[in-house]
């Protein structure tokens, strides 16, 4: 197994979503690992998601969990169901409700580049 190398995504301050895919089943994971964790096979694809999804769960936060989120709250975190076929936890929009189809831009969060999903215009 090769080891997992950093894409340039959110989490390295690019803004993009990756992810991978496996070449032999097709199976999408959003979690980073030299392996497919549906079939096994190694050596996972990276790929650059859509960023469009729906929303599977909201949860709007009130009390902040760090001294430096303080400024945030309220502030929403969701689960969505991406294009790709993996579910991430990301920030959204206050009036984002179960099934609202999503697109994400990026912004900051406590000092650091944060996936942030908002509507779609119908």
């Amino acid at each position: 197994m090769s080891a997992i190398k950093p894409v340039a995504d959110w989490t390295t301050g690019t803004e993009a979503i990756s992810y991978q895919a496996c070449s032999s089943c097709q199976s999408p994971q959003y979690f980073r690992r030299a392996f497919c964790a549906a079939c096994g096979a190694p050596d996972p694809v990276d790929r650059i998601a859509s960023g469009q999804g729906t929303v599977y769960a909201a949860s709007l936060v009130l009390r902040a969990a760090t001294p430096e989120a303080r400024e945030h709250v309220p502030y929403n975190i969701v689960l969505i169901d991406t294009a790709e076929g993996f579910r991430m936890m990301a920030h959204g929009a206050h009036d984002l409700v179960i099934g609202d189809q999503v697109r994400a831009r990026y912004a900051r969060f406590t000092g650091r580049l944060v996936p942030y999903f908002e509507r779609t215009s119908s």
